[in-house]
């Protein structure tokens, strides 16, 4: 039997998740996992060693060898043959950022929502959340709430401020796919398309019947697209290299 696979730590989740020519009428896919991005993140834009990328995401070097390689043929093959580069999935263990204000305790058997939240309503653009309303959910029923403040964190950072906040669930108005895969990869279930009353759309949730639009996109400044194939980490047992 294979040894499981060891979770890669990873600092900083991508901003942006798609990248395509506009050259190309119907590109080609090419999919570099999470971990890959970290890689060359740290080894080409922050100018690290091996050894040091390898203390920074929990691997050995020669793990760090293998990813780094086949990230830099996967840029090549979408730079030479001009296919589009969708950045997402691996077998990843996220860094939460830090969260500047107390967030209140999670149970064991919580289920925690999140909402986009403005005036009591479900916020129509994800990536200009400047607050989250928070609800945990027990046995179906809704037991505490709380307003968090994202203190301005972009569309790239708002999936670990959500993972920050333990949160298990997510539920917006519109939002981008680079968005969405960046929510799946931190094992956030998502419920876009929603609109009205916060605290009926998450009661609703808890209750299991609410009405929201799995394809629901985004427009106002996400430019990202593409398919998903998400492979985050509650797919694998992460514990070797």
């Amino acid at each position: 039997m294979p040894r499981p696979m060891r979770c890669r730590r990873i600092e900083r989740l991508p901003v942006y998740r798609s990248f395509s020519p506009d050259d190309a009428a119907a590109a080609e896919n090419v999919r570099m996992t999470v971990d890959e991005f970290e890689a060359l993140r740290l080894l080409d834009d922050e100018g690290l060693t091996q050894e040091a990328c390898a203390a920074r995401m929990n691997i050995a070097r020669t793990t760090v060898t293998a990813i780094y390689d086949s990230a830099r043929k996967k840029v090549a093959d979408a730079l030479v043959n001009g296919k589009r580069l969708l950045i997402t999935g691996g077998h990843c263990a996220y860094e939460p950022i830090e969260i500047q204000q107390a967030v209140m305790e999670k149970g064991i058997h919580t289920m925690r929502i999140a909402v986009t939240y403005e005036n009591g309503e479900v916020f129509q653009h994800f990536g200009h959340s400047e607050q989250f309303k928070l609800y945990d959910v027990e046995e179906g029923k809704i037991v505490k709430e709380q307003v968090v403040d994202t203190n301005g964190s972009g569309h790239g950072a708002l999936a670990g401020f959500l993972q920050a906040a333990k949160a298990d669930a997510l539920i917006c108005g519109g939002i981008g796919m680079g968005a969405q895969m960046a929510l799946a990869d931190a094992g956030i279930r998502l419920y876009a398309g929603v609109q009205g009353s916060a605290d009926e759309a998450a009661k609703a949730l808890a209750a299991g019947n609410l009405a929201f639009d799995p394809d629901a996109r985004c427009d106002h400044h996400e430019h990202h697209d593409g398919d998903c194939g998400h492979e985050h980490c509650a797919n694998h047992r992460c514990a070797g290299n």
